[in-house]
């Protein structure tokens, strides 16, 4: 089939939703989903969550899929399809992506370093963490910047391999193992933590519907951190679900496409917060001190490690550490593939249209060079340790001369997500979905779902009010709450 497409194709239905799984399941599945959850009010929150992923995230879903399949292109050639005056539009997906993987390969470096350090602690002790406690040495660890770097070009490197490959040889080999195997074992990982001793405190704090949390927390802003986690979390508003759809034939299913891929997210969101909640809450009933909910880098890599060192220990404890950063860093790849995708994607179909041959080798190993290079900043600023703390390098606010520290600028990480993730996603988003419900009419969507032979469209009405209200309406509250969270403005 790619010989036929020089852009690419999927060689099948099963490698691209193992591809587009891939990319929408990563860190913040792990890392946010469960202790937002448990913090916001347990089933409640589940419950919300749920109802916006079957409102806004399939419809927004579909949509992606659809203007990708429909014009062939990556984000931005999909834009200027539609009209020229659009582009611009394409090019907010496109820089999200580009920002988004360069702080994204520095926290996947560190899913590298953490298991190898397991890995080295299963034969000797202390030869993977110098003897050291979890806070103090990703303390230590986040400003060592030639340390991070490393793992940077590590993770980086793995990412430009794959899509080296190409769609069908790279991304769709690698996911259509990877995935399978991903969900393999995070059950195992998730069985281990439930079985463990004073378990039953993280199942509580995930599950048991906290109504008075919900009222201290107020239900707006329970709605808006639902909204946000399940918009990033599927990975909308980047052009990854536009430049994966244009890799798909027009036998594909769509509808049942669009629905499948929320589907996964959510059970793995899910067996996320199973696999890391119950052993948090396991070992804060055991006394293990320094065990505690929390969200971030912080739960990831010190109280999760603290988990397997002190509350698991041993050999046991090594292994199964090693194991679940392997399965993290794998977790990462899957995403990391996909926001590389979509900015050499832009280049490739430049080169197609003028009849040459695609290079995507050469294209995609100058992409990986420059977002690695944009990379740095993250890398060396010791997540906002900055100069004072021992990093190499100070954080935005200080770099600006501002004279106020707002989340925004507090590290180079907040900074790019800041722009990513804060204004550019959700307001593509946004803008997409009227783009579709009012210019192009959702007609558009109906005609193209039904390009697969044999297959008629079920709910157009619903999807017709979905993108001329709902998800226009859910992707400006998404961009209040980022804006509000970032900058401190008290909306909510």
């Amino acid at each position: 089939m790619e010989k036929e497409n020089k852009r690419g194709q999927w060689a099948s239905n099963f490698g691209f939703l193992m591809a587009a799984i891939g990319s929408a399941i990563g860190l913040g599945n792990i890392w946010g989903f469960p202790y937002k959850m448990g913090a916001n009010g347990g089933f409640i929150f589940l419950i919300i969550y749920l109802a916006l992923v079957s409102f806004v995230g399939f419809a927004t879903m579909l949509g992606e899929l659809t203007l990708g399949r429909k014009y062939g292109m990556g984000v931005i050639g999909t834009y200027k399809k539609i009209s020229e005056k659009y582009a611009w539009i394409g090019w907010l997906g496109w820089l999200s992506g580009f920002l988004i993987l360069a702080f994204y390969s520095v926290l996947g470096g560190f899913t590298v370093r953490y298991f190898f350090g397991f890995l080295m602690e299963m034969f000797s002790s202390g030869a993977g963490f110098g003897g050291m406690d979890s806070g103090a040495f990703f303390g230590n660890f986040i400003v060592n910047a030639p340390m991070n770097l490393l793992f940077h070009a590590i993770f980086m490197g793995t990412t430009v391999i794959i899509v080296m490959g190409g769609v069908q040889g790279g991304i769709e080999k690698f996911s259509a193992v990877a995935m399978p195997a991903l969900f393999v074992m995070i059950l195992i990982v998730v069985i281990r933590s439930i079985t463990l001793e004073g378990a039953f405190v993280g199942l509580e704090f995930m599950f048991k519907p906290d109504f008075e949390a919900l009222k201290e927390i107020g239900f707006m802003r329970v709605l808006k951190t639902a909204a946000g986690q399940m918009f990033f979390s599927l990975s909308l508003g980047m052009g990854c679900m536009i430049t994966y759809g244009s890799y798909l034939s027009k036998n594909e299913n769509l509808e049942k496409n669009a629905m499948i891929i929320p589907i996964a997210d959510t059970t793995f969101a899910t067996l996320s917060a199973l696999a890391v909640l119950p052993a948090v809450g396991a070992f804060m009933y055991q006394g293990v001190e320094g065990v505690s909910f929390g969200a971030g880098p912080g739960l990831l890599f010190v109280t999760l490690h603290r988990v397997f060192s002190v509350g698991m220990g041993g050999f046991m404890g090594n292994f199964f550490g090693a194991f679940f950063y392997f399965l993290v860093f794998i977790a990462a790849v899957t995403s990391s593939i996909s926001l590389l995708e979509v900015c050499t994607a832009y280049f490739i179909d430049k080169r197609v249209e003028k009849g040459l041959d695609p290079d995507r080798k050469k294209i995609t190993l100058i992409m990986g060079v420059i977002i690695f290079l944009l990379g740095f900043p993250v890398a060396m600023d010791g997540l906002g340790s900055g100069v004072a703390g021992g990093a190499m390098i100070d954080i935005p606010a200080v770099v600006f001369g501002m004279k106020e520290v707002r989340v925004a600028f507090d590290c180079w990480l907040d900074f790019y997500d800041m722009i990513s993730e804060g204004v550019f996603m959700p307001l593509g988003a946004m803008l997409m979905s009227i783009i579709i419900g009012w210019k192009l009419k959702t007609v558009l969507i109906k005609e193209e779902v039904e390009e697969t032979p044999g297959y008629k469209m079920r709910s157009y009405n619903f999807w017709d009010v979905c993108f001329k209200y709902l998800v226009p309406a859910a992707m400006f509250f998404v961009l209040l709450g980022q804006l509000d969270d970032f900058f401190g403005l008290g909306i909510f």
